[in-house]
């Protein structure tokens, strides 16, 4: 208990030191156009592999092609909660003064790409199961996340006091972390229409290279579409923040 309470302090002004908002401006800043450029360049090359150049799938045809966008998506949509809920965690621990902004600005670009998930799911299920939509265990959790994203924006927006809306939506996110694991077993635990994971740590894929490799390369471009994304709406919230409160200051000081 002693190393415990010795480790978390230092943690914290470790992370609070890189969580400092003029600092994370100026880097954002530096890191901006790389991350942006390399985002478009890398999802414009896995996008027209994928949908040009890859082959077809001897079962499912060229609708196979909608797994490129749709398991990126998915991924980011679970990895990108887990994320807001970092957030959230490190704004009820050490208060950092981004945890705050950052799970905000989480909270839209998850839920979007959540919604993206969802829609070539259900596209890729009319002709493989002749439903837009079936209440299976893997969908239903996904369209629980897709909630609770909604849910947390609309939190952090409800109070007039943003403090209270960021502590009601920090609450919400670390109690919905429990859906996670539900979405990454459920094809385990039930007998679902969706299929198992193709892709594991443990096990060789089990797909052909040739869809592996334009999967791969799509993965990384939408996680780093995921993360200019969120990084510049994070420095807009941060310049925002700072702008009012220098407005704030001026008509105080005038009256």
């Amino acid at each position: 208990m002693d190393a415990i309470a010795l480790i978390a302090p230092r943690a914290g002004r470790g992370l609070h030191r890189f969580a400092n908002p003029g600092r994370f401006l100026r880097l954002a800043g530096a890191v901006q156009p790389w991350l942006t450029g390399s985002a478009i360049i890398v999802t414009a090359i896995g996008l027209y592999w994928a949908l040009f150049i890859s082959p077809a799938d001897w079962q499912q045809g060229d609708a196979v092609r909608i797994m490129y966008v749709h398991v990126p998506a998915a991924w980011l949509a679970s990895m990108g909660y887990a994320g807001l809920a970092l957030c959230s965690l490190a704004s009820i621990i050490w208060r950092h003064p981004l945890a705050d902004l950052a799970a905000a600005e989480i909270g839209p670009v998850g839920a979007g790409f959540t919604a993206l998930c969802l829609a070539t799911g259900s596209l890729w299920g009319k002709p493989m199961w002749g439903a837009w939509w079936v209440w299976d265990a893997r969908l239903t959790s996904v369209l629980v996340l897709f909630f609770l994203y909604l849910g947390h924006i609309a939190l952090v927006r409800a109070f007039d006091e943003p403090q209270r809306g960021y502590r009601a939506g920090s609450i919400l996110a670390l109690v919905g972390v429990v859906n996670l694991p539900i979405i990454k077993f459920s094809v385990d635990w039930w007998n679902t229409l969706h299929q198992p994971a193709t892709i594991t740590l443990m096990g060789a894929p089990t797909m052909a290279l040739t869809m592996l490799w334009p999967l791969l390369v799509c993965a990384i471009g939408f996680t780093l579409v995921f993360a200019a994304l969120v990084v510049a709406r994070t420095r807009a919230a941060v310049m925002e923040r700072r702008i009012r409160a220098l407005l704030m200051a001026r008509s105080e000081a005038s009256a």
